[in-house]
């Protein structure tokens, strides 16, 4: 497969997005724009010719929106491939692409943030290990730091205090989120009135800073939820699955 290097040149007119195809639907515009700002940070988006079929995404761990002490290393924020294209390496060439790229570019490795088993929107662990990563560092919900050294002597990243044990002093539902993932631009909003219509406390904080990211008292940015003061979830929720879970 052919694979197409994102560049502000070209980010207006590619498709980014694993689901959404339509290119002016709110969700991919405000991915484009916080795309945008990061190429500047030495941002990579690396996709297949097909359409949100396969793609890859990855940045200096300096400049990363997640907090992690990982100076030298790079972050993979994402690795997507379609169910449809599972199955037929293209994970393994994006993850080579990513790893030949940042051999070039001096990084000391790669970390990327997964979990013991699998959780939504995050790495699969199983894949991680297949390629050689190892867990580094894991915080109290369970949300593991894998790396992948190029150099086995270079010193292993790790989270942040602030990430470590992830909690919040705010009561009530209280979400972190970024414009990284599309789906919050439509899905905050819902949240956000349902609460409303409900009666149910809650507070949405938008992260706009790789400086605020950085120092988050979670390891995920893109989408994490509390209740008062405890962490519940990375998954992004619609009306119906916040209700549920406010439900018990």
């Amino acid at each position: 497969m052919d694979y197409i290097n994102v560049t502000k040149e070209n980010l207006e007119r590619e498709h980014i997005c694993c689901v959404i195809s339509n290119n002016k639907d709110v969700q991919v515009s405000s991915k484009k724009n916080w795309l945008s700002d990061r190429l500047d940070d030495g941002l990579v988006f690396l996709k297949s010719v097909e359409r949100g079929k396969c793609f890859i995404e990855y940045i200096p761990a300096e400049n990363a929106w997640i907090p992690v002490v990982a100076d030298g290393y790079m972050v993979i924020n994402c690795l997507w491939v379609s169910g449809s294209f599972k199955g037929n390496g293209y994970s393994s060439d994006l993850l080579n692409e990513c790893i030949t790229d940042s051999k070039s570019k001096g990084r000391k490795g790669l970390c990327v943030l997964s979990s013991a088993k699998k959780k939504p929107f995050l790495a699969d662990p199983k894949f991680l290990a297949h390629k050689g990563f190892s867990v580094c560092d894991e915080a109290d919900n369970g949300i593991q730091l894998w790396v992948l050294p190029f150099d086995e002597d270079a010193a292993r990243p790790q989270f942040k205090e602030c990430a470590r044990h992830p909690h919040i002093e705010e009561s009530g539902y209280v979400l972190y989120y970024t414009s990284q993932c599309p789906f919050n631009a439509k899905y905050v909003p819902i949240l956000e009135e349902t609460a409303k219509e409900n009666n149910i406390p809650f507070h949405a904080i938008h992260i706009t800073s790789k400086e605020t990211a950085q120092n988050a008292p979670t390891p995920i940015t893109t989408y994490a939820l509390f209740c008062d003061g405890a962490y519940l979830t990375n998954e992004e929720l619609n009306d119906k699955k916040f209700l549920k879970l406010v439900q018990g």
